[in-house]
């Protein structure tokens, strides 16, 4: 998860954490660095998707 308009970590920053893990995910929010204090009601239901997805039970 990452804040569109962090102007510390750009979003190809983010998008090379694919070239090396090509099984992670990557969603963007429309916000900046403190994306989860920002976007929390929006990015924890990816976060519980995802780990629904890839736990191992």
């Amino acid at each position: 998860m990452w804040g569109e308009n962090d102007p510390i970590f750009l979003p190809d920053g983010a998008r090379a954490y694919l070239r090396d893990v090509p099984e992670a995910e990557l969603h963007f929010f429309d916000t900046g660095h403190f994306a989860l204090e920002d976007k929390a009601d929006k990015m924890i239901p990816v976060m519980r998707d995802f780990l629904a997805r890839n736990l191992i039970r």
